[in-house]
């Protein structure tokens, strides 16, 4: 793409996902069980991470740590070297009841969005109608 195109609304590319998407995900992860990095990367691609870099997984996990809002511990195997078993913390829990209750409204919003882009969209005398 040009500078030229770059600067056309039509030609820049939208956002897919939320801004800071990956942390909410790791929590989603991480809220039934515990995993480890290698885990949560697969995890992850079910929410459009499917060529993400280990070192920003693990740079976002070592944050998220840091605010309390997951922790880990070494887990040794038998088979195997040790490994980091990260877990999500009541914080943690706390921050993910936040996001779903944001995404909620933003699916609301999106919703919307559609409705009028495909012309199915309701006049509040139609929505007044409906209920």
């Amino acid at each position: 793409m040009t500078n030229e195109e770059s600067k056309r609304p039509e030609m820049r590319g939208a956002e897919a996902r939320p801004r800071n998407w990956l942390v909410p995900v790791l929590l989603l992860s991480l809220k039934d069980w515990n995993s480890y990095g290698y885990e949560l990367m697969e995890r992850a691609t079910a929410f459009g991470f499917e060529a993400m870099n280990p070192g920003t997984l693990y740079r976002t996990l070592r944050q998220m740590e840091k605010d309390g809002i997951v922790e880990s511990t070494w887990e040794t195997s038998r088979g195997g070297p040790a490994r980091r078993m990260y877990s999500i913390t009541d914080s943690g829990k706390t921050y993910l009841d936040f996001w779903a209750k944001s995404l909620e409204q933003y699916q609301q919003t999106m919703d919307s969005f559609f409705r009028m882009y495909t012309g199915r969209s309701l006049r509040p005398e139609e929505k007044k109608r409906e209920e």
